[in-house]
């Protein structure tokens, strides 16, 4: 067993003898001991939106350290699988290696790729393939939408569903149906809304309808982001930034004259939101 200390170790032997250690039953650390797979997934979805905000904010250095605790989650679960006698880290390589050769049959063999069009469509020729060979194994048909992960964020798995959709040509040509789309969706939740008023007085909202409109306007959103080449999650993440700055900028300058947010009224507030927006350069 390689020391975690030596220095003079590859970094990875170091990486998988650190977590061994941790995890050892003699010595190791209480909190990693009592860890298992699902008490861990939580911290990998957390640490992968942390490498999504480094590479957002162009910070290489930050980027660095949250690929190494990405890094880290792999090792952790390998770790845990090595001691249930599942599989370990080098099987995990191996396998991943082995996926990637034989998905890039023009790289690793004689097949020849003209265009990078060509090679997704190949790529997705491959993964269709294996799709296929899971569901004949577990006796069931196949289809277009196998394998799209539940727990991915909704606009993430919104976007995969559309794609795959689409390459059996169960989709718009172009993005302007999209925004009729989206403004049906809109009337149909402005309708719900104006039904749930109206009979507010007898009986509960139907909070069930709402929320069912309410997801199709996000579904029509992140399919016309879809046509514009756009990532529906890349483009929330930069408003939620672009929201947070500027508020930010706002309780900022109440600061300086001893008021907080609560203090004003919603049109006084207003007016120094349009002050932050004013400020920034090519501002929405």
């Amino acid at each position: 067993m390689t020391d975690p200390m030596d220095e003079t170790a590859p970094p990875m032997v170091r990486l998988l003898a650190v977590m061994a250690r941790l995890r050892d039953p003699e010595g190791g650390c209480p909190w990693d001991l009592e860890q298992s797979f699902r008490t861990i997934a939580p911290h990998t979805i957390e640490e992968a939106y942390e490498v999504a905000d480094a590479i957002e904010r162009g910070d290489m250095t930050d980027l660095k350290d949250e690929l190494g605790d990405l890094l880290f989650q792999i090792v952790y679960y390998a770790r845990m699988a090595e001691e249930a006698g599942a599989f370990d880290f080098d099987d995990v390589a191996r396998t991943i290696t082995d996926k990637m050769i034989r998905r890039h049959p023009h790289v690793f063999g004689a097949a020849a790729v003209d265009s990078a069009d060509e090679m997704t469509q190949r790529w997705e020729d491959h993964k269709a393939k294996e799709r296929a060979e899971k569901a004949a194994a577990s006796g069931r048909l196949p289809s277009a939408l196998d394998d799209i992960v539940g727990g991915l964020p909704a606009l993430s798995r919104a976007l995969k569903l559309q794609k795959r959709a689409a390459r059996v040509g169960f989709d718009w040509k172009e993005a302007e149906p999209i925004l009729d789309k989206i403004e049906e969706e809109i009337c149909e939740l402005r309708a719900v809304l104006t039904e749930t008023r109206e009979t507010a007085i007898m009986a509960e909202p139907d909070t069930a309808r709402i929320e069912d409109e309410l997801g199709d306007c996000f579904f029509a959103l992140a399919n016309l982001g879809r046509h514009l080449g756009i990532d529906p999650e890349a483009a929330a993440r930069h408003t939620n930034a672009k929201f947070e700055r500027r508020f930010r900028r706002m309780e900022s300058w109440l600061a300086e004259t001893g008021l907080a947010a609560s203090d004003l009224t919603l049109t006084e507030l207003e007016t120094l939101w349009q002050r932050a927006k004013a400020e920034e350069p090519g501002r929405s």
